[in-house]
Order: C-alpha cells, then sequence, then structure tokens
C-alpha cells in the first residue's frame, strides 16, 4: 500500500495560482488511481479531481473545470494539482487521495483506499 505526502499549500490571493504535489511512497505507485478532495470548515469532504493510473483519464468537479488541471509523473511517484484563478471559495484542506480501483470510483469517497494527511489552501480576496 502507497503512503501520500502533500505539499504546496499556502496563502494566495484570488485570481492566483498554487500547484499542489502528492509524493508516494512504494513501488506499486502506478497500480492506484489518485485524486484530490477538499474540505472546507464546517463543510463535507469533497471530490476536486482524479487521473487514470495511466495518466490518460481525468475527472473533475465542476466548479474547477478550466481552472485546476491534475497530473502524474508516474517516474517520480508524485501526483500535481494545478490551481489557477483561484477563488476565495476554492479555500480548503487539500487532501490526496488513491484506490486500486478506477479514476471514476475514486469521485466518492467512499472508494478512497488511502489518504493523505492534507495541505491547507487560503484564498484571500
Amino acid at each position: 500500500q502507497v503512503q501520500l505526502v502533500e505539499s504546496g499549500g499556502g496563502l494566495v490571493q484570488a485570481g492566483g495560482s498554487l500547484r499542489l504535489s502528492c509524493a508516494a511512497s512504494g513501488r506499486t505507485f502506478s497500480n492506484y488511481a489518485l485524486g484530490w478532495f477538499r474540505q472546507a470548515p464546517g463543510k463535507e469532504r469533497e471530490f476536486v479531481a482524479a487521473i487514470s493510473w495511466g495518466g490518460t483519464i481525468t475527472f473533475y468537479t465542476d466548479s474547477v473545470k478550466g481552472r485546476f488541471t491534475i497530473s502524474r509523473d508516474n517516474a517520480k511517484n508524485t501526483v500535481y494539482l494545478q490551481m489557477n484563478s483561484l477563488k476565495p471559495e476554492d479555500a480548503a484542506n487539500y487532501y490526496c487521495a488513491a484506490t486500486l480501483s478506477t479514476a471514476t470510483a475514486l469521485k466518492s469517497s467512499g472508494n478512497v483506499e488511502v489518504w493523505g494527511q492534507g495541505t491547507l489552501v487560503t484564498v484571500s480576496s
């Protein structure tokens, strides 16, 4: 099983950009579909983006389409979330997630097999 460690969170002004990274340990990284979820204070954890094990299939929640891009580098055991045109409503703890199932399955938090510890994104207006 992989272990996931996120980085790249921080404070950014609205309209700015951040790139989150999630580094994984374990030799089976490429077998996992990977994704990002986020949770704002007082709200449920929600799906943000997912990518298939080969990197050819991606999914996004509607609110981030056209602004966020998920990608992965299997040689570096890392998945990324490039976030552009950030809005105050994007502020949350962002969690990396993994499953041995499909990227489609990763749209539901109930199918996540491995979680990272989270990285905080703050967006000032």
